[in-house]
């Protein structure tokens, strides 16, 4: 038994010692949003992630309860030009002076008055009506301890970026009806393409760093969406980026939905071989919960070539 616990104790270690934790995550990181991102990708972005984590779809999970007030705060500070600007050249402590020197009417935020007058009665019909560019879609290999601890990586990112050219184009078209007398009484229906002159695009390659949130228990296949942060496209949205989660393989531990498997190498002894036990509790995190999978453990024993006298005697001691 003594050698179950230490290899409990081994596991926690094993899964604990390469993570440092994280410092509070800017409010950019938690939009998902680049830090130059414009009001309508804070506004998109925000929509998105209020409605996924908001507490009527996620109801007694605390991690999610948590995510919505950040999510929330992060926009209300986000959405205010006075309050961002703040932010940018001072973060957060700028921002706690700024509100006790009477401005900005404090730090308190009600995330549910903040989602009611941004849901207010509309629904999702116009977004989806806009044309997007692609989605970017990147398979990222996570440790098994950031999955088990949670953490964050650096991932560099190079994509095409709408700039600025000379000249002007035709954008914006679409076609209007109207009607054309032809005769009395008579009229023709007829359809004409109206476009606005706008400022001419080109792309430009750029290139820049993104933190990427790993949440504990995370599983192959979830995404970590950075969203308009894909393909970008003349007169629409960017696309999305999605990062899809894959379990890096590990020296000691196996993963299987929630549950670790591990095998210990014990010389001859009580425990038979090929021996599994199972520890309850002792597993990975599940995403969003304090719960945990299970532990299994199996025993895989070295049997020695010759043994010594003393070690006959305990042998015939346990078998009598």
């Amino acid at each position: 038994m003594a050698l179950s616990c230490t290899k409990r104790l081994f596991l926690v270690f094993a899964l604990s010692y390469a993570i440092v934790p994280i410092a509070g995550k800017s409010y950019y990181d938690i939009l998902q949003v680049p830090k130059g991102a414009s009001d309508e990708q804070i506004k998109r972005a925000y929509r998105k992630l209020a409605l996924k984590y908001h507490p009527d779809k996620n109801p007694g999970n605390e991690e999610a309860n948590k995510r919505f007030a950040d999510i929330s705060n992060a926009y209300e500070v986000l959405s205010d030009s006075e309050k961002r600007g703040i932010y940018d050249r001072y973060g957060e402590e700028g921002l706690k002076q700024h509100a006790a020197s009477g401005g900005g009417g404090g730090m308190s935020v009600n995330m549910h008055d903040i989602f009611s007058s941004f849901f207010g009665g509309s629904t999702m019909e116009e977004e989806e009506r806009i044309v997007k560019g692609d989605d970017v879609i990147v398979e990222l290999e996570v440790t098994l301890e950031n999955l088990y601890m949670g953490g964050a990586l650096k991932v560099w990112r190079e994509k095409n970026i709408l700039k600025p050219a000379p000249g002007r184009r035709r954008c914006n078209c679409r076609n209007e009806v109207y009607h054309r007398q032809i005769g009395p009484g008579m009229f023709q229906q007829m359809t004409e393409q109206v476009c606005e002159q706008c400022q001419n695009v080109k792309y430009e390659r750029e290139g820049y760093t993104l933190t990427v949130d790993i949440e504990k228990g995370m599983q192959d296949g979830q995404e970590v969406v950075f969203y308009e942060d894909g393909e970008p496209i003349v007169d629409g949205e960017p696309g999305d980026l999605k990062f899809l989660i894959r379990t890096a393989r590990h020296d000691q531990f196996r993963r299987e939905g929630n549950d670790l498997h591990t095998t210990v190498t014990t010389t001859l002894g009580i425990t038979k071989p090929k021996e599994v036990r199972k520890f309850k509790g002792e597993g990975m995190p599940l995403h969003l919960s304090k719960k945990k999978g299970d532990l299994y453990i199996t025993y895989d024993v070295l049997f020695p070539t010759s043994l010594t006298e003393d070690q006959k005697s305990k042998i015939k001691q346990l078998l009598e």
